[in-house]
C-alpha cells in the first residue's frame, strides 16, 4: 500500500455500492442524489430546534435513531454529520474535535451498527471546537498557521475514519489538507476503505449564517475571507478544484449551490470523471422555507425546480436539509 501514490487511488471511491452509483451519474432526481446533513450535539438526550432553520434540529446521540429510521425506510442512502459542542471545552487547537467525548466519534459506530447500508460522511473542521471559531490553528498575530492546521485536520479525519466513517469531508479550506489526509489514511491502513469528499470550491458566502447558528461555530473575530474563496472568482474556483483532485480527492463539492450554478457547470466540465457534490446551504434552505411560509412560492414546486437546476448544472449528489421532504416527494403517489 505504501508504494501507491495517493493521487492514483481508485478503490477509495468505489468500495461501497452508493459510491459506485455516484461514479455513474444520470440526470434525474432519485434517493441516490441526496445526502442529508445532520447536527449531532454532545447533549445526548436532546432534540433541540434551530431557530434560524425551522424543521432542522440538533440531535443528541440518544435521539438520532428514532428520526433516522423512518428516513432509511423511505430510501435515505447517505448522511453528512456535523458535531456541535455545547459543553465540551474549546481551545486553540480543537482538542475535543477527535476526543473520546466528541459526539461524532461516539455516534458513528452506533449509526454503522443501526444502519449497516447507510453511507456515513463526517465533516472535518476545527471551527466548532476552537475557542476562536476559525477553521484552522492560528499564529500569534491571528493569521492561519497552515502547516499546523493541516496536520491537525488530518488527525481528526483519521479519528473519524477509525470510528467508522466511510467518507471524510474536509471543509476548512486549508492549503494541502486533502493530500495530508490521504497520507494519514495510508499510514493508518484505511486508504482503500475511506473516501475523501473535498469541499473543493467553498465560497466565503453570506448564505452560511443559519449554519453557524446551528453548529455554534461563528468566528469570534474577523472572518474567513482569507481562506474561503471570493464569490466573484472563477479562476480560484478552478484552481482549488484542480488542486484537490491532484492531491487525491475522490469526490469534489461546490458550496453554496444556487448562486454558483455556473461554477458547478464549469467545474464538472473540467473534471467530468469525478462525482460532483453541491451543498444547498442553510441560507438557501431558509430562503425557500420562509418564502413558502409567506405564500410567495409553492415549496415543492420551487424545490424541485432548484434541484433540477443543480442536476442540470452537473451535480451528482445534492446535500440538502430538505432531504426528508424530498424523500416524501419521491414516494409513489396513490392513484386514489
Amino acid at each position: 500500500m505504501s508504494e501507491v501514490n495517493p493521487k492514483h487511488m481508485l478503490h477509495s471511491g468505489i468500495f461501497h455500492p452508493v459510491l459506485r452509483l455516484w461514479q455513474s451519474p444520470n440526470v434525474e432526481i432519485t434517493v441516490n442524489n441526496l445526502m442529508y446533513p445532520i447536527f449531532v450535539s454532545d447533549n445526548k438526550n436532546d432534540k433541540e430546534p434551530i431557530g434560524s432553520m425551522p424543521g432542522v434540529y440538533r440531535y443528541g446521540i440518544n435521539r438520532l435513531y428514532e428520526d433516522l429510521q423512518p428516513l432509511i425506510s423511505k430510501g435515505l442512502q447517505s448522511i453528512l454529520l456535523f458535531g456541535v459542542s455545547k459543553h465540551l471545552i474549546k481551545d486553540h487547537v480543537g482538542s475535543n474535535a477527535d476526543s473520546e467525548e466528541n459526539p461524532i466519534v461516539q455516534v458513528v459506530p452506533l449509526i454503522r451498527q443501526w444502519f449497516p447500508n447507510l453511507v456515513v460522511a463526517c465533516d472535518v473542521c476545527l471551527c466548532p471546537y476552537t475557542i476562536h471559531g476559525h477553521c484552522g490553528i492560528l499564529n500569534d498575530d491571528g493569521t492561519i498557521d497552515n502547516s499546523a492546521s493541516i496536520k491537525r485536520i488530518s488527525e481528526i479525519a483519521v479519528a473519524y475514519a477509525k470510528a467508522g466513517a466511510q467518507i471524510v469531508a474536509p471543509s476548512d479550506m486549508m492549503d494541502g489538507r486533502v493530500g495530508a489526509i490521504k497520507r494519514q489514511l495510508v499510514a493508518a491502513g484505511l486508504a482503500n476503505k475511506v473516501a475523501v469528499l473535498s469541499y473543493a470550491v467553498k465560497f466565503a458566502s453570506g448564505f452560511y449564517g443559519p449554519f453557524r447558528d446551528a453548529s455554534q461555530s461563528a468566528p469570534k473575530f474577523g472572518n474567513r475571507k482569507c481562506y474561503q474563496l471570493p464569490p466573484g472568482s472563477n479562476g480560484l474556483a478552478a484552481r482549488a478544484a484542480a488542486r484537490d483532485i491532484a492531491e487525491g480527492a475522490d469526490m469534489i463539492m461546490v458550496k453554496p449551490g444556487l448562486p454558483y450554478l455556473d461554477v458547478i457547470r464549469h467545474t464538472k466540465d473540467a473534471h467530468p470523471e469525478y462525482p460532483m457534490f453541491v451543498y444547498q446551504v442553510s441560507g438557501e434552505y431558509a430562503m425557500l422555507y420562509h418564502g413558502a411560509q409567506n405564500g410567495a412560492i409553492n415549496l415543492e414546486d420551487v424545490l424541485n425546480e432548484v434541484l433540477l437546476s443543480m442536476r442540470r448544472a452537473g451535480a451528482d449528489c445534492i446535500i440538502t436539509y430538505f432531504t426528508p421532504l424530498i424523500l416524501d416527494m419521491l414516494m409513489p403517489k396513490s392513484k386514489y
